[in-house]
């Protein structure tokens, strides 16, 4: 998980742009970068947003 931002906040936007640009989905972001999905959940979760899957971003 190092070559992603770990400040929250950027990473929101990170994760967002990754799976508006190239990823259809979390789990396919996080299987191609080898991230665990429940630990960035958690962390984006702790500044309050979710990831809706119908809409493919942190919400």
């Amino acid at each position: 998980m190092s070559a992603i931002p770990k400040d929250p906040v950027i990473l929101l936007s990170f994760l967002n742009t990754k799976l508006r640009d190239s990823y259809s989905s979390l789990p396919a972001l996080c299987d191609d970068l080898e991230l665990d999905m429940n630990q960035l959940k958690e962390k984006i979760a702790a500044i309050g947003y979710t990831y809706d899957s119908d809409q493919n971003k942190f919400i």
